[in-house]
């Protein structure tokens, strides 16, 4: 009988941790292009041209200086777009296939992942994760539109860039963390969508009588 003495044996092989890891921050880079496309793009650019992370193949150019330039023209337009109520909707629009495509790019992006899995299959993964976060943020903006009367759409959109910085920084340097943070993150906003559902249905009633 051939094969590894240790699966003759019915023992099962140890999971390398490092592709734990690398899919930990996989998935947090992808779930962040949902929220800001372009920041999850800059910041693994970043930390490719630092040192910080080694990408490879093609994915190397992140870190080239025109690549950071147009990531970084590109970052600002929707930083300052997103802020103003009617364009935010517009570039949500756009958003609805740029998310998926930045989702993509930064999870294909992880080398250690692609040693391991077929890239299609990291690409498939990285639009899902992209596109389900983009949708989830562009169907919670009406309701705070219509809520505060756009008042609210500048605050809800920075917070949305802060919690992009802050789960790009956690996948890039503390992968398991940034995943705990998504997870945090999805749990309390379908929370919140689930108590103003409740609210709206509660009020109706009243209304009617």
């Amino acid at each position: 009988m051939s094969g590894n003495p240790s699966l003759r044996m019915g023992k099962t092989q140890a999971v390398d941790p490092m592709l734990v890891t690398n899919l930990l921050g996989a998935i947090g880079l992808g779930a962040s292009a949902g929220l800001n496309a372009w920041i999850p793009l800059l910041g693994l650019g970043l930390a490719q041209r630092f040192g910080v992370v080694e990408l490879t193949g093609r994915y190397e150019q992140l870190g080239s200086t025109w690549a950071l330039a147009i990531l970084g023209v590109l970052f600002v337009i929707d930083l300052i777009g997103d802020k103003i109520v009617m364009i935010d909707h517009v570039l949500h629009v756009f958003g609805l296939v740029i998310a998926p495509v930045s989702g993509a790019i930064v999870f294909s992006a992880q080398a250690e992942l692609l040693s391991n899995s077929h890239p299609v299959l990291a690409a498939g993964a990285g639009i899902a994760l992209g596109g389900t976060m983009h949708m989830g943020r562009s169907a919670l903006r009406p309701v705070v539109s219509a809520g505060t009367g756009g008042l609210g759409n500048p605050v809800v959109s920075l917070i949305e860039d802060v919690m992009a910085v802050v789960m790009v920084f956690l996948a890039i340097l503390v992968p398991v963390i940034s995943f705990i943070v998504l997870i945090a993150l999805v749990f309390f906003s379908v929370r919140w969508i689930r108590k103003r559902r409740e609210r709206k249905a509660q009020a109706l009633p009243d209304a009617i009588t």
